[in-house]
């Protein structure tokens, strides 16, 4: 069947346009916050971003499914499945910081094969779908060219999910390895490695609605994403994104 990658591509950015865009009247104003029970922060932000992403999608494609951090599942089981994060990166969007991000991947009979990584706050739209290559706004974007670990430049969220879900020991080596670490994290390090500004972005955990956009966008640029024992994947809970000559160095520090 020819779901027509490039026609949903500029769908899911104008969408993703809707969510993101939403969020902005909230960011550095005020909002309501609340705690879920793994104690992860929600705003009334994140609620409305996705309602109204919720809308755009079932006025297009009313028989496509939707997967979503704040209302769940809907008819996941269809051919074609939405899969939402209004707002990746709370922590930064609570805390003022521009390196929020609106999240949408599109799963085909359950591969990702169109993902969107949206920074509102920034007005960065990264989007690709499988075979088109990926874009930053309207400009062509690869990995960067980096083929040691002694100069790459590392990313990760945060050190304490490195130490809390038992990467300490990799965290480690790979701080001790790489030129220069930052904390630009969250989906915004995967924007960086996919747009060639850093070159390895490691999320120790993550869920579906985290990763589905991520895969395909970072292949597309040229880059490797998969899970810590090298398989291109979104359902491990673990993450890192690099360019392919990296991969075997990165791998083996995790044996």
């Amino acid at each position: 069947m020819d779901f027509k990658l490039e026609s949903l591509r500029k769908h899911a950015v104008e969408i993703a346009g809707i969510g993101g865009g939403a969020t902005l009247k909230y960011f550095k104003q005020s909002f309501d916050l609340e705690f879920k029970t793994d104690e992860s922060p929600v705003t009334n932000a994140d609620r409305n971003a996705e309602t109204l992403m919720r809308e755009a999608i079932k006025s297009r494609y009313p028989d496509h499914g939707i997967i979503g951090e704040e209302f769940g599942r809907d008819h996941d089981d269809a051919d074609v499945v939405w899969v939402l994060d209004p707002i990746d990166g709370t922590q930064s969007f609570i805390h003022g910081v521009p390196f929020y991000t609106t999240l949408i991947g599109i799963l085909i009979e359950g591969k990702p094969k169109v993902g969107v990584i949206y920074a509102p706050a920034l007005g960065e739209m990264l989007s690709a779908a499988t075979g088109g290559g990926c874009h930053l706004n309207r400009e062509t974007v690869r990995v960067r060219e980096c083929s040691s670990l002694e100069t790459a430049t590392f990313l990760t969220t945060d050190v304490y999910h490195c130490h809390k879900h038992g990467f300490t020991k990799e965290f480690e080596k790979l701080l001790n390895q790489t030129r220069l670490h930052r904390t630009w994290g969250d989906a915004y390090g995967h924007l960086m490695v996919a747009t060639g500004r850093a070159d390895i972005m490691f999320d120790p955990i993550l869920n579906i609605w985290d990763a589905a956009a991520l895969l395909p966008v970072v292949t597309e640029a040229g880059g490797v994403f998969m899970d810590v024992d090298g398989n291109e994947t979104i359902e491990t809970g673990n993450a890192i994104s690099t360019n392919p000559a990296l991969k075997n160095d990165i791998l083996s520090l995790f044996d």
